[in-house]
């Protein structure tokens, strides 16, 4: 990445021909698959000169980190200082919860909270987003690139939001915090949060008809919002004159703040307790241990080269145009490529994701195909390598929309990468879940107090089937841990009255283990005007299933216009291109919004599901009598 010559601006984004990493120095200016590019190893050189040149690029094994072998080791203090900075990462995370503004930390928690050695590597991190943890290092790394590690200074609290500078997508704040010990730099504290509010053209961020980043909200290079514990006062006036909901903003930023601050104080502490050299010596051992674990893990997967295949059903802008999803996974011994070369090219509307997406979604996805006990940290990471091509629906150029990138394509990006391990691990995988954040947003003057408020608020789905077990029903997609909003936080707090709020029946695919399954809520507006956006996917592409399972059920928006019966849906009511992205409709008192969420997809063969099951779920409402006897095959008669 090449900043201007003062250091005030961009003047061009270097990435990696390959792997799409942005390059900060100089690269390797290299001639591979017959053209000349510019890389950022030679590992990179090889497996595109490979792959360009049409032979299959593995195995290549992944250059190992000098610090990547084990050696004699405490694990008796390794396992304290874990389980010390994992509940220090978690401590951080219900500061945050407790002493924010707005509903996606306090109920929702979008957020995660962290720990990081003084290279960006992490080193803890507590059981928050799992998109934010994958994408974690890459961010933190980022930052340190930019601020050189000398200039910072105690007290300093650094803010970040681009997304094409190691960012995940706008509305994700990454702040970190230096901490030290008797003067020396031993790492950060670090946290991600979801800010409901950023500016942009619609309340809320997510435009589903953006078609540059100057639409989504206000882009924040690393600044400093505190220098040596002081407010950067210029940063906070202008963060703050760019959002319409300043006090909430403020509030949460505080509470990020806070959280960094105790984590700070924390880690200090623990530091002092045991030895600045027994710490640094005890971080490495547990990235090599988590490395170890990982690289067994993978050793016991058969050797090969798998692919698969999703599609995004439009972008928001251009109806009806598929946007393809591919990865090939090369399982090589104990080391994984998944390479997303194949996805198409950058979408104009806002699907696309960063290169910190895909790597993020990738991570996640093997973290839940692997042993759950290997701790969290970047040596976890080391046996994986992501190679994303730049200008592509998997590592977008500047300066293209991104902001459904993360909530939509990190959950399909681990999907496919589920799809492509089943024919390697098939016990191990699920079926496609909903795979959208469901991203519902709005905001206007609140009828009883003439504030302005905003809101994010996210609809869950249903998991996929697997080997053992149904899918999950109505859950956040696997890129978070959030939470749904209660309804009676949500009727307070905004000018919303929820008038129904259910399972979808028949919505989770028919399986051997069938798919979990949707919900419907259907509200009602009452505020003279409230602004709505929504960014979210399978309306017209259904979740995929696994083994002769059957696709979940699709999604959908529907609105009733007050004083009308006709349900109609966005594009039918607002002229919208698309039905599941679409920016500021004017919902007015009265009406009616009702939003259905996809079903997760089936696994295998829904005649070989117990009968009991079956019964089961249709006494339970789960199914309706025509899919348990077309579909299941089941009579009250004969399986009485």
């Amino acid at each position: 990445m090449k900043l201007s010559d003062n250091g005030y601006y961009v003047e061009r984004y270097v990435k990696c021909c390959n792997c799409g990493l942005l390059i900060y120095k100089d690269g390797l200016t290299r001639k591979a698959g017959g053209t000349s590019g510019l890389f950022c190893s030679e590992w990179c050189v090889e497996w595109f000169d490979r792959r360009e040149s049409g032979t299959s690029p593995a195995p290549l094994p992944l250059p190992r980190e000098a610090n990547g072998v084990f050696g004699t080791r405490n694990v008796v203090t390794m396992n304290i200082l874990d389980s010390a900075m994992v509940s220090i990462c978690r401590e951080m995370g219900i500061l945050m919860m407790k002493t924010s503004y707005s509903t996606i930390f306090n109920e929702g928690l979008d957020f995660t909270c962290a720990l990081a050695d003084r290279n960006g590597d992490l080193i803890a991190v507590g059981e928050f987003c799992p998109s934010m943890i994958g994408g974690m290092p890459l961010i933190v790394k980022t930052i340190t690139k930019e601020i050189p590690l000398d200039s910072f200074s105690e007290g300093d609290v650094v803010m970040h939001n681009d997304p094409h500078r190691g960012g995940l997508h706008l509305p994700e704040h990454t702040l970190i915090k230096p901490f030290y010990v008797d003067g020396e730099l031993l790492g950060f504290a670090a946290c991600i949060g979801h800010v409901a509010e950023i500016g942009g053209t619609v309340p809320g961020a997510f435009n589903g008809e953006a078609t540059e980043i100057f639409h989504e909200g206000l882009c924040v290079p690393p600044v400093r919002i505190r220098v040596k514990g002081e407010d950067n006062v210029d940063v906070w006036k202008m963060l703050l004159a760019n959002v319409r909901t300043p006090k909430h903003n403020y509030g949460d930023f505080r509470a990020m703040i806070g959280a960094v601050d105790l984590g700070v104080s924390r880690i200090t502490e623990l530091v002092r307790k045991y030895g600045k050299d027994v710490f640094v010596k005890t971080c490495q051992d547990l990235m090599d241990y988590s490395e170890t674990c990982m690289r067994a893990e993978l050793a016991a997967f058969p050797d090969g080269h798998y692919t698969f295949e999703d599609f995004v059903e439009n972008d928001g802008i251009e109806a009806g145009k598929r946007h393809k999803l591919h990865v090939d996974v090369y399982v090589q011994g104990d080391e994984i490529v998944a390479d997303f070369t194949g996805t198409d090219p950058q979408a104009r509307g806002p699907i696309n994701a960063t290169l910190g997406v895909a790597m993020g979604a990738t991570y996640n996805a093997f973290l839940h195909l692997t042993d759950p006990s290997i701790p969290k940290n970047s040596g976890a990471f080391r046996p994986l390598r992501i190679v994303a091509k730049p200008g592509t629906l998997a590592n977008v150029n500047y300066p293209a929309p991104e902001v459904a990138g993360n909530t939509e394509l990190h959950p399909r990006f681990a999907g496919i990468v589920f799809g492509a391990m089943s024919k390697c691990v098939p016990d191990r995988v699920m079926a496609s879940e909903a795979g959208t954040g469901g991203n519902f947003v709005f905001g206007g003057r609140h009828p009883d107090t003439d504030d302005y408020y905003v809101c994010y608020d996210v609809m869950f789905g249903g998991w996929g089937g697997r080997a053992d077990s149904d899918g999950n029903d109505a859950v956040v997609v696997i890129s978070g841990n959030c939470r749904l909003n209660p309804t009676e936080v949500f009727e307070t707090r905004y000018p919303w009255r929820v008038e129904n709020f259910a399972i979808s029946q028949d919505s989770g695919g028919a399986g051997t283990h069938r798919g979990g399954l949707g919900f419907t809520r259907t509200l009602v507006a009452t505020a003279k005007e409230i602004t709505v956006s929504q960014c979210t996917d399978h309306h017209e592409v259904a979740p995929w299933s696994l083994f002769g399972g059957q696709k979940g059920g699709l999604g959908s928006t529907f609105i009733q216009k007050n004083g009308s019966q006709e349900w109609q849906t966005v594009s039918q009511a607002y002229n919208k291109v698309s039905t599941s992205k679409f920016a500021n409709i004017r919902v007015l008192d009265g009406d009616r919004i009702k939003i259905t969420v996809p079903g997760g997809g089936g696994y295998g063969d829904p005649s070989a599901r117990s009968r009991e099951q079956v019964k089961e779920d249709l006494l339970e409402g789960f199914i309706s009598e025509k899919i348990a006897r077309e579909v299941y095959g089941f009579s009250e008669e004969a399986d009485a």
